[in-house]
């Protein structure tokens, strides 16, 4: 090789490697995501093992109404459902309203019920018959954009974002039902906040639901949540996934890491071992007591891309048992115990088809594993997760939730065929009961089993 000619490979080579560099730093700036190692968020103590449960009011009962929901109450408290997440219970927007119902985050008055759901009196009704059953509930906020017919936008038009012509605009342009809001405008700071506060006082609700909570600066979030837990110890979810949402405001944020990460492994793109990478990112950007919502589906991706059957096929109970044993709270979404296997449309009418209820006793029996296992408990109070390696770590996915004394023993077949494996090491030796069966097993050092496709088995030392 030349002389010139080595100095202009290496040339070449150091650009290359600061143009990657340039890249990976303009990629982390523009998701906006960043470690945060502490949190001042101080978490209701009621949602400690707790999980979640997604309300979709309209679709619910044929009525579509908060009375006619609140007779599930009790079936739903029998199944063991700790937190009600009612998705936008305000007046839905005329203008520009897509399909014949609108969507229920096109919103016309931020201190109105959708009187389609029923009145204040009914939503007052709901919330008291949950509390007193030993539920609690809480509302989807949509903060960041209002319908084009709130008053707001006669009344405040300064507080909407404009084009240079002026123009208020959607946040988003397929949004077309939508305006976007400003938060420069410290006045919509103020509203805003109250609004939040209105809801826990009149309707006694524990918290909120917040829609794309990252669109809106986070600084209004840390300004605005102190405020309302004067009044209550809310709790509070964001559908958002960046760490910093923990750092004042936020008790949990969406898992959407492990949910893609879940579809990709049942389209066998991804595997197993995939989930220890995601882990250690999530232990390494997030504060310890941070809650993960972990779920199969929701209803962004039952309108949108399928029910958890058309993206995960025989592998949705599997991943199920994965949210629920994993660092995190489950989400469970309205006719997931009825195994329901249909898109329902987001702009009309479409009741959920509740058949024989199929999957309560599933459900039942994992909410029940969630409330009596402390190291199941969400956030730095649950049990440390210990991975336990077998012969096959592409395809099975082991490992120990370990708090105190207790253990629970986790084993998972993420993937379409049977496997014959082995257990290494000795963490794991001792007796069990197996969660859904009950009976008794005793693992050895070395244990060799089969396991069937998709087959999940979850063991505890109660």
């Amino acid at each position: 090789m030349k002389e010139n000619s080595f100095y202009s490979v290496i040339g070449k080579f150091l650009v290359t490697i600061i143009l990657f560099c340039i890249v990976q730093l303009a990629w982390s700036q523009a998701t906006n995501t960043k470690s945060v190692s502490s949190s001042q968020v101080n978490h209701p103590d009621w949602s400690l093992n707790a999980n979640i449960y997604e309300v979709n009011i309209r679709q619910y009962t044929p009525e579509g109404t908060f009375a006619a929901f609140e007779k599930s109450l009790p079936r739903l408290k029998k199944m063991g459902v700790d937190i009600l997440w009612l998705m936008p219970i305000n007046p839905i927007g005329i203008k520009n309203r897509k399909g014949t119902l609108g969507s229920y985050y096109s919103v016309k008055d931020y201190l109105g019920v959708n009187p389609e759901f029923g009145t204040l009196d009914d939503l007052k009704k709901l919330v008291k018959h949950a509390h007193d059953l030993g539920m609690h509930v809480i509302i989807d906020w949509v903060a960041n954009h209002t319908s084009w017919d709130n008053n707001l936008i006669k009344n405040h038009p300064e507080w909407y974002t404009h084009d240079s012509t002026g123009k208020i605009i959607a946040p988003v342009p397929d949004w077309t039902d939508v305006a976007d809001l400003d938060y420069s405008q410290k006045g919509l700071w103020k509203y805003m906040t109250d609004a939040l506060i209105y809801w826990v006082k009149e309707a006694d609700i524990d918290g909120y639901r917040c829609d794309v909570a990252g669109m809106i600066p986070v600084e209004f979030w840390n300004s605005a949540v102190p405020g309302i837990k004067k009044v209550k110890n809310v709790f509070m979810l964001a559908e958002w996934e960046t760490p910093e949402m923990h750092t004042i405001a936020f008790d949990m944020t969406y898992s959407w890491d492990l949910f893609h990460l879940m579809n990709d492994i049942a389209k066998g793109t991804k595997t197993a071992g995939d989930i220890d990478s995601m882990l250690v990112k999530e232990k390494r950007d997030y504060p310890a007591d941070a809650y993960r919502m972990r779920f199969t589906t929701n209803h962004d991706e039952n309108s949108w891309n399928g029910t958890e059957f058309e993206r995960m096929g025989e592998a949705a109970k599997t991943f199920a048992v994965l949210c629920y044993t994993l660092p995190g709270m489950p989400l469970i979404y309205s006719g997931q115990e009825s195994a329901f296997n249909r898109r329902l449309k987001f702009f009309d009418k479409d009741t959920i088809e509740w058949n024989d209820y199929r999957l309560t006793g599933f459900y039942a029996t994992l909410n029940k594993l969630k409330s009596e296992n402390s190291v199941l408990c969400n956030g730095s109070g649950g049990g440390k997760m210990m991975k336990v390696n077998t012969n096959n770590d592409k395809h099975i996915f082991a490992f120990l939730r370990i708090k105190d004394k207790n253990t629970m023993f986790v084993i998972i077949n993420l993937s379409n065929i049977s496997q014959k494996i082995t257990l290494k090491g000795k963490s794991y030796a001792g007796d069990f009961l197996d969660s859904f069966t009950n009976e008794k097993i005793h693992f050895q050092e070395g244990e060799v089993m089969t396991m069937k496709p998709w087959e999940y088995k979850v063991y505890y030392d109660k």
